[in-house]
């Protein structure tokens, strides 16, 4: 008995609700790719709805390759476009051929899904043993049903499409809304985000779901999404024109904000600032900013500690707390090293933790050497890929305005 219903297959498929001769094939797949998980110490600790869900992302990452679909590829010519490599945490090895099936590609599918969609394994280090193990167990099964999957033309339904054609906009439409979501590459990352629309107040209250379609709607058009938390009109661009579309050139800065001199001139000529304590923090809000003596200044933030400031010459000033001790910065005497060892991670990784900026800041300048995932000591895995790792977690906290 399938244990993975074709139900469940069906409404992944870019071209739902119509079917396709293939589904029999890659029902089969997903559902033999349970037991191979089963199988193992890592997999047999998964809940039985992950291994599923688990399950479909690998098949369809193998409808896609075999079809020639696109959205491998296009995840694959960002990777190379933004940070030179090809995936995520896992070198390509001599024998990586583009596009196809790799062990690499599944080992890095198998941690995203997992981190992405399993809350108690959001943390879960990309080369934990007993992941990988589990992945190259499910690359094997793969390859040995590799040359026989069958190729299906539905499932390509990006291939012809032009961004100036006219007569194309519905298609692009509806490719637009799979992709965002149902398609097995983006909507793992999407997941908290989704959980975060569904259990608004006002979402909740709505019992007939027009609140929550609109939301949805809306998350289309403005919410980033996917491993790299791209927009879905960047999806579209990279998809059918295998590139990134160009970020707009800023030529006018604009005006010097009015902080900016004010903070240099105090912090003798430093963009960033460290404080142990509240009192600390808003006696510089006061004798630096000029801000109305004798008030306490931002008093929500009383009962934090460990703030960090940073200013920009045109977009102001921020303020992040409880992250001082993680930035090693010669200037800040509450870093703590072993503190950051074992905190750093989550600036790049727990949304609102620290804002964007900041985190661009601090990799800019190299000020957190010590991040590593939970169970490792391996900094450099963090520091070569941390806007990776933003992008992948803080979604719209990182990438939003």
């Amino acid at each position: 008995m399938s244990i993975i219903s074709k139900r469940e297959l069906d409404i992944r498929q870019p071209y739902f609700p119509e079917n396709a001769d293939s589904e029999d094939f890659y029902l089969g797949i997903a559902n033999d790719l349970m037991p191979v998980m089963e199988g193992t110490e890592f997999g047999a600790a998964m809940s039985e709805g992950l291994r599923k869900h688990l399950a479909l992302t690998l098949t369809g990452y193998l409808q896609d390759i075999v079809s020639d679909a696109g959205l491998w590829r296009s995840f694959v010519d960002a990777n190379r476009e933004l940070y030179g490599y090809s995936v995520p945490f896992n070198p390509a090895g001599e024998s990586y051929i583009d596009y196809e099936l790799n062990v690499e590609d599944v080992r890095f599918l198998a941690w995203y899904d997992v981190a992405m969609m399993d809350i108690g394994r959001r943390d879960l280090n990309p080369h934990d043993a007993g992941l990988l193990s589990m992945a190259d167990r499910i690359h094997e099964y793969i390859e040995s049903r590799y040359d026989d999957a069958p190729i299906e033309e539905k499932y390509n339904i990006a291939r012809g499409l032009s961004l100036t054609d006219a007569e194309d906009q519905q298609e692009i439409f509806h490719l637009a809304h799979w992709l965002f979501n149902n398609s097995w590459l983006l909507t793992p990352a999407y997941a908290l985000s989704l959980s975060e629309i569904v259990s608004d107040p006002e979402v909740r209250a709505d019992k007939d779901g027009i609140e929550l379609n609109k939301r949805l709607e809306e998350a289309v058009a403005t919410d980033p999404t996917g491993p790299l938390a791209l927009y879905i009109n960047e999806w579209i661009y990279l998809m059918l024109k295998g590139k990134l579309p160009k970020e707009p050139e800023n030529t006018t800065p604009g005006a010097l904000h009015p902080y900016y001199e004010k903070f240099t001139k105090a912090t003798g000529g430093k963009e960033i600032a460290y404080f142990a304590t509240y009192d600390e923090l808003n006696s510089f809000f006061i004798d630096a900013l000029g801000w109305e003596k004798g008030e306490r200044h931002l008093n929500q933030m009383s009962g934090e500690r460990d703030f960090v400031l940073l200013v920009n010459p045109h977009r102001g000033m921020l303020l992040a707390k409880n992250v001082a001790k993680c930035i090693a910065d010669p200037d800040n005497v509450l870093y703590d090293k072993d503190y950051a060892r074992q905190n750093g991670i989550d600036l790049l990784t727990v949304r609102g933790a620290c804002p964007a900026d900041l985190l661009k800041y601090i990799y800019k300048h190299n000020l957190l050497p010590d991040a590593c995932f939970p169970d490792s000591d391996d900094t450099g895995l963090v520091s070569s890929n941390w806007d990776f790792i933003a992008r992948c977690y803080l979604q719209q906290y990182y990438r939003g305005d």
